[in-house]
């Protein structure tokens, strides 16, 4: 059996699993999932990620011929050097070579360890073997704290960096993430919310929950219009946290693209969920 093993790195969490690359799925055995401190030392964030890294591959008798981590930018992800700083996550990585560093940690070949953009993933995945995977040309976002681009170019997912495209008065992941709706809702109800899940388990009866969804809808369907008129893709694709609160906002959302652009376009949930980053890393290597 070949098996590549797949890493994500979040802005809390790493997961790994080994991914069977003639089925296209992930090892069930091997999937490991640890928090993490992102503001922590160097040496404490390589040991937690080797950590899983060695649960996973002490899990399953086939050892990975590479490992392939989905990580948030800015970085070089050819020569695995990390650009991350002032963004409350990972500071002390900044300019460190962390695939020398992790491979010495795992004593693993530094050329057989591979660093991939984490919205790349994602979508990588869903066309790997997810809910786009019957197109070669899709966009795909990842809404959680931030908020991740993605696009395709001759069936590679590739990193659109469009967080910061200009949205009403401020950018997209002003209006389109998590701490959006943290503020506004503030702002509208005076109460503090930790994510979105917290509004949706304990808010739902909000005078405000509603109003909170319909805005985000025409938010996120502004950006949308704006994504699709910039790539032309054939079908679209959302992941992260926020998407497990599809059914207060995607409907709407397709509705307004729907107008906007005079036709519609498939826009689907994530098929595949947290695992998409773990596919979509290791895709590379199917071919």
């Amino acid at each position: 059996m070949k098996t590549i093993l797949g890493v994500d790195i979040g802005g809390s969490h790493i997961t790994s699993q080994l991914v069977d690359i003639a089925k296209k799925e992930g090892l069930s055995s091997t999937w490991q999932r640890n928090h993490l401190n992102t503001n922590a030392k160097t040496d404490e964030i390589i040991d937690i990620w080797a950590n899983t890294i060695e649960s996973s591959m002490a899990s399953s008798p086939f050892k990975p011929q590479y490992i392939s981590l989905a990580m948030p930018g800015p970085m070089d992800y050819k020569n695995g050097i990390s650009h991350i700083k002032g963004m409350n996550k990972y500071d002390d990585l900044y300019g460190k070579d962390i695939k020398e560093l992790l491979a010495n940690r795992l004593g693993f070949e530094k050329s057989n360890i591979h660093f991939m953009n984490d919205a790349a993933s994602f979508l990588q995945g869903e066309l790997f073997n997810g809910s786009v995977s019957e197109f070669d040309n899709a966009i795909g976002l990842t809404l959680g704290t931030g908020l991740g681009t993605a696009h395709t170019v001759k069936g590679k997912a590739q990193d659109s960096n469009l967080w910061k495209t200009p949205l009403l008065s401020g950018i997209a992941e002003d209006y389109i993430s998590t701490k959006w709706f943290v503020s506004r809702f503030k702002e509208l109800s005076g109460v503090a919310i930790k994510d979105v899940k917290d509004l949706v388990d304990n808010h739902h009866h909000s005078p405000h929950f509603q109003t909170l969804f319909e805005e985000f809808s025409r938010n996120l369907s502004s950006f949308l219009y704006f994504f699709i008129t910039k790539k032309r893709p054939l079908a679209v694709v959302i992941g992260g946290n926020i998407i497990k609160a599809e059914q207060y906002f995607l409907d709407k959302t397709r509705k307004y693209l729907a107008e906007a652009m005079g036709y519609s376009i498939p826009v689907r949930p994530s098929l595949l969920g947290e695992q998409a980053m773990i596919l979509g890393a290791v895709a590379r290597f199917c071919n």
